[in-house]
């Protein structure tokens, strides 16, 4: 059995992630906070196709309810190999929150990922981790800088790596897919053109696939590649609608065609990952 998936949650809206998952018979470990969780709105214009995003301002959590996440995060069992620490980080909770999650998986052999931006990226950055997956504006904040060009990116990407602050970078390109850089190599993977209807949930599927290959003990080159897959894959459905698996195969087939070169990771029996999701 799945390890349960850990999240903060409140209010009508928790409630109502708690029924989403019990329908798809996820095994989730709830924590239960005061305030309600944010809600986000997409407005889909029809006739333009312009799509409105409005990102609500989050609830604040206590520090209570974030030392609860910590515990949480500290019981997981040996056998957990990946934890993704996702999102923005709720008012209240301090820029080195993800720093201190960080801090934990290594304690426990955990292999870290981190997907969120500004200041709690650059703190989780300070404590190192497996993999960060950031965007170039992400990256250029990793590097002190307000912007990059993208002949900088490769030499900014390498610097961060051998400063320790993660073992691998996956520098989301949008449409023009990700580049790849670890101590070996870097390396890009470029997904097909698309008709794009929607880019809501492209960057959490992205991760999705790319965790779920990488615990099917998968190399880092196919892993990319369903990550970009599923990510692209997420933008050709509608609305809030995410990928589809005959989709993300068909992206993923296509891009196996083409000619790659990261070096696979070793092969070994498959352990357990978990999501940890706090953007309540």
């Amino acid at each position: 059995m799945a390890n349960p998936w850990p999240y903060t949650a409140g209010g009508p809206a928790g409630n109502k992630i708690k029924e989403l998952l019990e329908e798809e018979k996820i095994d989730q470990d709830m924590i239960q906070i005061k305030n309600p969780t944010r809600e986000n709105l997409m407005v889909m214009e029809n006739s333009t196709g312009s799509q409105f995003r409005f990102g609500m301002p989050g609830s604040e959590i206590s520090k209570e309810e974030l030392q609860k996440c910590l515990d949480r995060i500290d019981q997981l069992p040996d056998d957990v190999e990946y934890l993704v620490a996702s999102g923005s980080l709720p008012p209240g909770a301090p820029d080195n929150f993800y720093g201190k999650i960080a801090k934990i998986a290594q304690d426990k052999n955990i292999k870290c990922v981190i997907d969120t931006s500004g200041n709690a990226l650059n703190e989780a950055a300070q404590s190192g981790v497996y993999l960060m997956k950031p965007n170039l504006r992400e990256l250029s904040e990793l590097a002190g800088k307000d912007e990059i060009s993208g002949l900088q990116q490769e030499e900014i990407a390498k610097k961060i790596i051998d400063e320790g602050k993660a073992e691998i970078l996956i520098v989301s390109l949008g449409a023009r897919g990700a580049m790849v850089a670890s101590k070996e190599k870097i390396h890009y993977v470029v997904p097909p053109t698309v008709k794009q209807k929607s880019t809501v949930g492209a960057g959490d599927s992205m991760v999705g696939g790319l965790i779920l290959s990488l615990s099917r003990r998968d190399g880092l080159q196919d892993a990319v590649k369903w990550g970009v897959a599923a990510g692209t894959a997420a933008t050709i459905t509608p609305g809030t609608e995410l990928c589809r698996k005959k989709d993300v195969e068909k992206i993923f087939e296509w891009l196996s065609d083409k000619e790659t070169s990261i070096p696979a990771q070793n092969k070994a029996v498959p352990k357990k990952q978990i999501l940890f999701k706090i953007n309540a």
